[in-house]
């Protein structure tokens, strides 16, 4: 992996760190990743983070969901849910995959690099 990768991704670890919307896995593993990085347990722990990523991240499809499910109304708010579905769809249609919070576009960037982290 290069020093460029490596910049790139632990500055969107960072950011993934820092968003409100980040699970603890998902912080446990990204400070797993950091702590190893350049150390013997760095390909294990990259499989690790790169997993915990892949199983984190909301696809557009399942924020629409989710912001129109009654969970979705406690998590945004019975009237902020709608306008999340309505935002979810607007960027759906112009070719969002993902979530749009800050913790699923640091992760989508994170695993923009995954070829050259693994």
């Amino acid at each position: 992996m290069t020093k460029e990768t490596v910049e790139f991704v632990t500055a969107k670890t960072k950011e993934l760190m820092a968003a409100p919307s980040c699970s603890k896995e998902a912080k446990d593993a990204a400070q797993a990743w950091l702590n190893a990085v350049g150390t013997a347990n760095e390909a294990e722990e990259t499989k690790k983070y790169i997993a915990e990523l892949e199983a984190d991240i909301t696809t557009i499809d399942g924020l629409i969901a989710f912001a129109g499910s009654d969970a979705g109304k406690s998590v945004f708010g019975a009237d902020a849910a709608p306008k999340v579905v309505e935002q979810a769809k607007e960027a759906k249609a112009k070719g969002a995959v993902y979530c749009f919070c800050d913790a699923c576009k640091a992760a989508e960037a994170i695993l923009s690099k995954k070829a050259e982290l693994l």
